[in-house]
């Protein structure tokens, strides 16, 4: 076990994984307890965190967690609160809570598209809006955004308010990077591309591949030039990455996670 976190208190949102295995939030929480950081983990259903909360404590570190709705500020507050009442600072914050919904502006209805508007993005701002004056008080601190490469470019699917509200949370990452710069906070963001999460299983293959898991894999590894498909813990290594020291004068900028996905031309 190594130190690069020791001492961190992370605050990850989306902690949990919609079912067993490797999803971002659970990856995340349990690299940074390998690397000797105190998590502090919200979800919606925390029962979605017991393996979180087990991988956690097998790395032999610190992990509180709560019910959070990332898109009711009230929420936020309270689980922030918390956090410092328990931990008495965030040196971390990661924004990991977001899905999909498929569709153009033609198919998708107002509501779905407030709804992943609220989901994807709102969440994002609301997080820092309320992390950001205690890190600001604190002289420092790191927020790590996940974003999606259907922020940057086309990956298979019309999912209009999904790539539109991606693409949002690379920009606010950058425009909260050189607002804060000056006082010591550090903000980037992730993108990961097709990555095999739980998520693929219990929710992508149902919407997109008519629950067919094995179609969904194959078509999304078509699109990936590495011969094999990454998963959670891709993004969680780029996440300790940039949650460490060694990232120190890396701000306002991204980090793809997609197997070369993103290089190629077609």
């Amino acid at each position: 076990m190594s130190n690069r976190l020791e001492g961190k208190i992370a605050l990850i949102m989306g902690a949990g994984s919609v079912g067993p295995g490797w999803g971002n939030g659970r990856a995340i929480a349990t690299r940074f307890a390998e690397e000797g950081a105190k998590i502090y983990g919200v979800d919606r259903e925390l029962e979605r965190m017991a393996e979180t909360i087990a991988n956690v404590k097998a790395a032999h570190s610190e992990i509180e967690t709560s019910f959070c709705d990332v898109t009711k500020t009230d929420s936020i507050l309270e689980a922030v609160n918390a956090c410092i009442k328990r931990f008495g600072r965030i040196d971390i914050l990661v924004n990991n809570v977001g899905g999909s919904a498929a569709g153009g502006p033609v198919e998708m209805s107002e509501e779905v598209w407030d709804s992943q508007v609220d989901s994807n993005l709102k969440s994002v701002f609301l997080t820092c809006k309320h992390v950001l004056p205690i890190m600001e008080a604190q002289g420092s601190g790191g927020i790590i955004n996940i974003a999606s490469t259907s922020g940057i470019r086309w990956t298979g699917s019309a999912q209009v308010a999904y790539a539109a509200t991606k693409a949002g949370v690379i920009q606010l990452s950058r425009v909260v990077a050189m607002q804060y710069a000056k006082k010591g906070i550090r903000v980037n963001t992730i993108i990961p591309g097709q990555l095999h999460t739980p998520m693929v299983e219990f929710r992508l293959a149902g919407q997109r591949a008519g629950g067919d898991v094995n179609q969904l894999l194959e078509q999304r590894q078509s699109r990936i030039p590495l011969p094999f498909m990454g998963d959670g813990r891709d993004t969680a290594n780029a996440a300790v990455y940039l949650a460490s020291e060694e990232s120190r004068f890396v701000t306002g900028t991204e980090i793809l996670v997609d197997g070369g996905m993103s290089a190629r031309c077609s």
